[in-house]
């Protein structure tokens, strides 16, 4: 896909909507065992790249440094019709002293206000240094069940027609 269709399927309302959502997205990678792997995780959307952040010793930095390749999803699950945004890109791993600014805003759209203090302060108690995840998206698809449908749906009601 060519990165001016990325950027306009990213750039549609309900992408932006998603992108700028509490929702976490799901991250799947390959293992270092080469099996398959689907996380959740806080993100942040900087208007060109999903960033998330974890520990540099965790298994996904392990596995991203040995195959950047992602796909992610974002989607909703209490809202009829369903909205999902899909992603495939390349992952950048790098390690940073202390906490990135990234991960602070990207985990505010999650924890609650009230506990939020609290959190943060735990968080830069704990972490000397993080793992910061950069994904450069190189494929993007929005179902919104309203304009668009799966491929296979839409191949099944073209093939009615």
């Amino acid at each position: 896909m060519k990165h001016d269709e990325v950027a306009e399927v990213l750039a549609k309302p309900i992408s932006q909507e998603l992108l700028g959502s509490s929702i976490p997205a799901r991250l799947a990678y390959v293992g270092v065992d080469s099996e398959p792997r689907v996380i959740p995780i806080a993100f942040l959307w900087t208007g060109g790249h999903v960033v998330g952040n974890t520990a540099p010793n965790s298994a996904k930095v392990r596995a991203l440094r040995k195959n950047s390749r992602v796909a992610l999803t974002i989607d909703t699950q209490d809202q009829w019709p369903p909205r999902a945004l899909l992603v495939r890109g390349e992952a950048r791993v790098e390690v940073v002293d202390g906490v990135p600014d990234t991960y602070i805003e990207a985990s505010r759209k999650v924890i609650p206000v009230e506990h939020f203090d609290g959190w943060e302060q735990g968080v830069r108690a704990l972490y000397d240094q993080m793992a910061t995840i950069t994904i450069e998206p190189t494929w993007a698809k929005l179902l919104d069940f309203e304009t668009t449908i799966p491929k296979a749906v839409e191949d099944l009601v073209q093939a009615r027609e």
